[in-house]
């Protein structure tokens, strides 16, 4: 089952989440040397665990207080991007040229 972030990610695929529900720690050193390549950050394995964007309880670092699209979420207080006025804003837009998959789950959300 789907668990859409804020962002229109999906959570339940988020390895950030599936290492936090397994105590996986052969998949959190995987992901933080994954993730330190593809974002030029230093990530340690102990920092990769998340319930959920959405979810009660621990997020990624990145996700709780350098997400831009969750902050503006929050302070709307509207529970995903597809509930926003502004939807698609401009940064959304710039994310969904990568992660397209997010823009079909919003759109999903908004019918």
């Amino acid at each position: 089952m789907k668990m859409i972030s804020i962002c229109g990610l999906d959570c339940s695929e988020c390895p950030a989440r599936v290492a936090h529900l397994n105590n996986d720690d052969t998949l959190r050193k995987k992901t933080a040397a994954d993730w330190s390549g593809m974002y030029g950050a230093d990530i340690k394995p102990e920092q990769v665990n998340c319930t959920g964007c959405t979810a009660p309880g621990i997020k990624f670092p990145h996700c709780e207080n350098g997400c831009t699209m969750r902050k503006c979420a929050m302070e709307k207080k509207i529970d995903h991007c597809g509930q926003c006025s502004d939807y698609p804003c401009e940064q959304l837009a710039g994310f969904f040229a990568h992660v397209p998959e997010a823009k079909v789950n919003l759109e999903v959300l908004r019918s």
